[in-house]
């Protein structure tokens, strides 16, 4: 599972946490502590574990928490202003809707930094992201006529202050 770059102990380090986010949401669902039920969500956490590593192994970086922290409230004016303009634009007729697709240029290296850029920035007004290439995020936009780029642009540097490159993380 671990890679030649991956220092030893790194994959394991990833694995503890992800093993008790998914013990955690078995117990959540499962609503019981009886013995048996605990066993097969053991094993069933052993599993989705085994699985995600091989899935979304551990990657170099790390995250800041608090300035990731500090974004939650752009994250939730965003998510709102998102919801008020696409109500909009659906009630109101005349509304322009330029719909179209426009490909970003992204920074952020293909993994789980690039994924959770990818769902913080499906909440900008109007946008989602719908492929993906090396260097490129396809957008579907409901107006091309705004400046979606530059709104993504100033995302991803946002959101990238709340990463630092470096040590392994899961």
């Amino acid at each position: 599972m671990s890679s030649p770059a991956t220092p030893p102990g790194a994959t394991l380090r990833a694995a503890l946490p992800r093993a008790a986010l998914l013990f955690g949401l078995w117990v959540v669902i499962d609503q019981s502590a009886k013995p048996g039920n605990l066993a097969v969500g053991a094993l069933a956490t052993i599993g989705a574990t085994w699985l995600s590593l091989r899935l979304m192994p551990p990657v170099s970086g790390q995250v800041r928490f608090l300035s990731l922290l500090v974004l939650l409230p752009r994250f939730l004016w965003q998510s709102l202003r998102a919801g008020i303009d696409v109500a909009r634009r659906t009630l109101d007729p005349r509304l322009p809707l330029e719909t179209g697709f426009i490909d970003y240029r992204v920074v952020l290296p293909r993994g789980s930094a690039r994924n959770a850029f990818e769902l913080i920035s499906s909440l900008l007004p109007g946008s989602v992201p719908t492929a993906e290439s090396e260097s490129t995020i396809e957008y579907h936009c409901l107006d091309v006529a705004q400046p979606v780029a530059e709104q993504l642009a100033a995302e991803e540097q946002a959101y990238a202050r709340a990463l630092v490159p470096g040590r392994l993380h899961g």
